[in-house]
């Protein structure tokens, strides 16, 4: 077999294979046993017609479409490999020459990764906010706690802000009924905004018993973006009442003996979130620093898959109805113009970044071992609500266990290009990112390891919560968790 290279652009080659018919002897035989089992021949038993009967029978043409179909895979590959060729996504194919027991040439056009020249990574600096907290914000984290302890009780007056009420709802548009958004019973929390705009104000001051109708926009569903006549029937009225911040309250939600070391703890951990989040902006920055230097030729079949996902993912809750997917961004105030210039510019960001740490990890000679493997499947798993083996499973199956790896192998390398640079906060000291990445000399930390996947584009992964904020007790795990997912993607 003979194959040649050719360079179409920085992100396409044209790959021409030419394999001549010696070799594809074992196709041929693999050829007539698939057709002889197929095909029925008076004398023979299935499967055992030999090669010249066959062919006398259904001709030469079925048995040359079969090899050529089953060999143009196979050989590609073997071109790939020989040639070196990093590919990306799915190739083209054209058979460019068949001349039967003599030659099968063909072509395959396929993307692959383009070459990246990186500078000098060492010299970026970076500035991130101060770490600085109120003391007003640990009160705030004692009284969260607070409200982890408290009681529901009845009350016989008006519903207020912060009150939980169990409501009744119904909805009409243009006087008909919508039955997907007529519930009884709900619980909620005055002031929460789980539930539609407007049910605050129309709640606030009704009595236990009493009817309010208001009108409000719909979000989802088949009648997304009309206005809706909501009613709302307020069946009873409790406020949450808080323990007192005591000793005794500190005994009860921690390990410690009194409310001052308790808030002290507070304070610890929330210095620590600080610098977390310190870390989160210094890692963002450093990415972008990364994106503004470094040219990333686009793949344009990747490009428009990476588009081509996101949009399904948007229309995806909405039972792929574009017109309702319409109606709910212009319900936000967004055409749909305006939401594929975002899409676009959110896949070329990830695509330019998926290719630049994987052009950082080849520099770098980044490897992935099995631990970091399953580390980062247990997160995942974890994230998800499923067992790792359900995760596996599934991954498995959608052939995302090679993207799960190379995810990994790209949060190593932007780990390693944060750790050599220089971060100071605003009153020009170094900062320390420890915290968020680890010791230099432990480039496996999983906070390192999956904040910089999601900056590169992680499908699965949780995007707005930066939010994350320090807690007690055996709650601190899952806090630093969140806050080492935040991302900006």
């Amino acid at each position: 077999m003979k194959s040649t290279v050719e360079q179409l652009s920085p992100t396409r080659v044209k790959i021409n294979v030419e394999v001549p018919f010696d070799e594809l002897k074992p196709n041929f035989d693999r050829a007539y046993r698939k057709i002889a089992q197929q095909v029925r021949i008076p004398g023979f038993r299935p499967g055992k017609a030999p090669a010249r009967v066959l062919e006398s029978r259904i001709g030469r043409a079925p048995v040359l479409d079969e090899v050529v179909n089953e060999a143009i895979p196979a050989k590609y590959l073997e071109a790939v490999r020989s040639g070196d060729v990093r590919t990306l996504g799915q190739p083209d194919f054209e058979v460019t020459k068949l001349e039967d027991r003599d030659v099968l040439e063909f072509s395959a056009e396929v993307d692959v990764r383009p070459d990246i020249t990186l500078p000098d990574l060492g010299d970026i600096t970076v500035t991130v906010d101060d770490v600085e907290f109120e003391e007003s914000e640990v009160d705030e984290q004692l009284d969260e706690l607070r409200a982890r302890f408290g009681t529901l009780t009845g009350v016989d007056r008006p519903a207020q802000n912060g009150d939980f009420v169990s409501i009744d709802l119904s909805a009409t548009v243009d006087g008909e009924e919508i039955p997907d958004a007529s519930t009884s019973g709900l619980s909620y929390e005055i002031g929460s905004g789980q539930l539609v705009d407007g049910i605050d104000e129309a709640i606030i001051g009704a009595n236990e018993g009493e009817q309010k109708t208001f009108t409000t926009k719909l979000l989802a569903g088949e009648h997304v973006g009309k206005d809706a006549e909501v009613t709302v029937t307020v069946n009873s009225i409790k406020q949450r009442e808080l323990p007192e911040p005591d000793d005794e309250f500190a005994q009860l939600a921690s390990e410690f003996d009194t409310l001052e070391e308790l808030k002290e703890d507070l304070r610890d951990r929330l210095r620590r979130m600080k610098r977390m989040q310190q870390g989160v902006q210094a890692r963002d920055k450093v990415l972008d620093a990364l994106l503004e230097r470094v040219d990333v030729p686009l793949p344009e079949t990747i490009l428009d898959s990476e588009i081509a996902n996101r949009k399904h993912d948007a229309v995806h809750p909405f039972d792929h109805d574009e017109d309702a997917f319409k109606r709910s961004l212009e319900a936000e105030g967004k055409s749909f113009e305006e939401f594929e210039e975002e899409v676009r510019k959110e896949a070329e960001k990830s695509v330019r970044t998926q290719l630049l740490l994987d052009a950082v990890a080849d520099a770098e000679d980044v490897s992935v071992n099995d631990a970091e493997l399953t580390e980062r499947i247990v997160y995942q798993a974890q994230r998800f609500g499923m067992s790792p083996d359900q995760y596996v499973s599934q991954a498995q199956q959608s052939g995302q266990l090679g993207a799960i790896y190379a995810d990994v192998r790209r949060g190593k390398a932007l780990a390693s290009v944060v750790r050599g640079v220089t971060v100071t906060d605003e009153s020009g000291n170094t900062v320390d990112l420890t915290d968020l990445f680890g010791p230099a000399e432990d480039a496996t930390e999983a906070e390192a390891g999956d904040e910089a996947s999601a900056a590169a584009g992680d499908q699965a992964g949780d995007e707005e919560r930066d939010e994350a904020t320090p807690s007690s007790g055996a709650d601190e795990a899952g806090t630093a968790g969140e806050a080492a997912s935040s991302s900006d993607k």
